[in-house]
């Protein structure tokens, strides 16, 4: 949640612009278009008018300039395991490549900020964090831990991204950070083939949402997969249905905490939520096992096996993705996806992202970020699927189905107008850390959906001690 004096809370999703390529997906079904995500070895061939065709080039065009630094030592932090791991490191791999440093990355786990917390205490932060949200990018800053960006990486991030992106990754005035990944954090992904043989149809709306999981239950399969392991997933959730039903200004107001969990659009977003996660044979695994679910695996346990998956439904953002296609579902027709049902007068789109910045001051750090901020490196994950830039000068070609290439295009069509992620803005005591504030709140309210107010009330003694400490 951002605080008052910080970046200005006005900027929101434009949903029009999402809404409409997303829409393009889900009534074209769009098949999944061969692209190539071969090999990583385009660095010595690219040029700067290089620009990658989908199914017919793997080279990785040069649009930046970086130095030698043969030598050099640079070691890289993030919360990617898995697919996404994979994915970064072949970036960092093309860093490498091109500059001669010697990259090592080392995974933080989830609380990133009480992992680098532990290296600054040690003395040896590494020297690149990719941070996922905004409010910790700002107590880090303003701990002194955050070096600003050169003059190099500026002129990257002037070049390639709309102000809003710059302003997020800014503090007290100083830019000191990069957003190299976004996301769209306002789709349902469904098995194609358990929607076919229930004969569901894709919802707009939440009560279609809950008539549609109900109709898949009698069928015999769980509708809805919740990753309730994993307590972002939930925060996700609560914010979906917040902004659609309370609107864009309370959604404000809470994400300052200007107003107060314990506020009657809080409750009544709680109760919406509980018509859901309060009947468990809605849920698979029911209460306790969403609880045990983390995000990976609520997405493979919908696609794996097809039409004998263990769910119909999750929902999450584009960089689902990843995870579906290792299932060896197709996207765009074994797998396809809607816009979260609407609560309210319309469906939501909230945003969220990844942010490089640097902890230690030297000019291999502050050529990662340069390079974080070019099309080039945005190019490279892209191909791979499950990844979204905000980076304006990014080609969609690179990417390598339509569902992406619409998701994307509508990203970078907001331009400043969007919303980011609520408890990603949060102080990370509240939004940010496993097993306390938010995340440990929705946690125990799945666990016990009709605790609605006793929910509200330890939200809110939790953000009062966050947002004042």
């Amino acid at each position: 949640m951002r605080r008052a004096t910080r970046t200005s809370p006005t900027a929101t999703p434009s949903t029009r612009a999402i809404r409409g390529a997303l829409s393009l997906v889900v009534a074209g079904g769009l098949a999944l278009t061969a692209a190539g995500c071969g090999g990583d070895d385009g660095g010595k061939k690219g040029g700067a008018s290089g620009e990658p065709v989908p199914g017919k080039s793997d080279v990785i065009p040069h649009t930046v300039q970086l130095p030698k630094l043969d030598g050099q030592k640079l070691k890289v932090t993030a919360v990617w395991t898995g697919a996404e791991q994979k994915s970064f490191t072949k970036v960092l791999d093309e860093f490498a490549k091109r500059t001669g440093a010697q990259v090592s990355f080392v995974p933080s786990g989830d609380d990133m900020s009480a992992f680098i917390g532990s290296k600054v205490a040690g003395g040896d932060p590494p020297d690149v964090a990719i941070l996922q949200q905004p409010g910790v990018l700002r107590e880090f800053a303003k701990k002194g831990w955050l070096k600003p960006l050169g003059a190099e990486a500026k002129a990257q991030l002037e070049k390639n991204y709309a102000k809003g992106w710059r302003d997020l990754g800014a503090s007290e005035g100083k830019q000191y950070g990069v957003y190299f990944k976004a996301a769209n954090k306002s789709l349902v992904w469904y098995n194609t083939k358990i929607f076919e043989a229930a004969g569901a149809k894709e919802p707009k709306n939440w009560q279609e949402f809950l008539r549609t999981a109900q109709a898949i239950a009698d069928y015999g399969v769980a509708p809805v997969s919740v990753g309730g392991a994993d307590g972002w997933t939930l925060t996700d959730w609560f914010e979906n249905v917040y902004l659609s039903q309370a609107g864009r200004e309370k959604y404000d107001q809470l994400t300052q905490h200007k107003i107060k969990w314990t506020d009657p659009s809080v409750k009544d977003a709680l109760t919406t939520l509980a018509q859901l996660f309060g009947r468990k044979e809605l849920l698979a695994g029911g209460n306790d096992g969403a609880l045990q679910t983390q995000f990976p695996a609520s997405v493979s346990q919908t696609f794996s096996g097809g039409e004998k998956a263990k769910a119909a439904m999750v929902f999450e953002g584009d960089f689902s993705v990843a995870t579906i296609t290792g299932t060896k579902a197709k996207v765009g027709t074994d797998a396809k996806v809607f816009p979260f049902p609407a609560v309210g007068s319309r469906s939501p789109v909230v945003t969220g992202g990844d942010v490089g910045v640097a902890l230690k001051d030297g000019q291999a750090a502050q050529a990662l970020l340069t390079f974080l901020a070019s099309p080039d490196a945005a190019g490279i994950w892209a191909k791979d699927g499950g990844f979204v830039s905000p980076n304006k000068n990014l080609p969609l070609t690179v990417y390598p189905d339509e569902v992406m290439r619409s998701i994307a295009k509508a990203v970078v069509a907001a331009g400043d107008d969007f919303r980011f992620d609520m408890s990603d803005q949060a102080p990370a005591a509240f939004g940010g850390k496993p097993g306390q504030g938010e995340w440990k709140q929705l946690q125990d309210f799945l666990r016990d959906p009709k605790d609605v107010e006793g929910t509200q009330q330890r939200l809110e003694a939790d953000a009062a001690k966050a947002f004042t400490g």
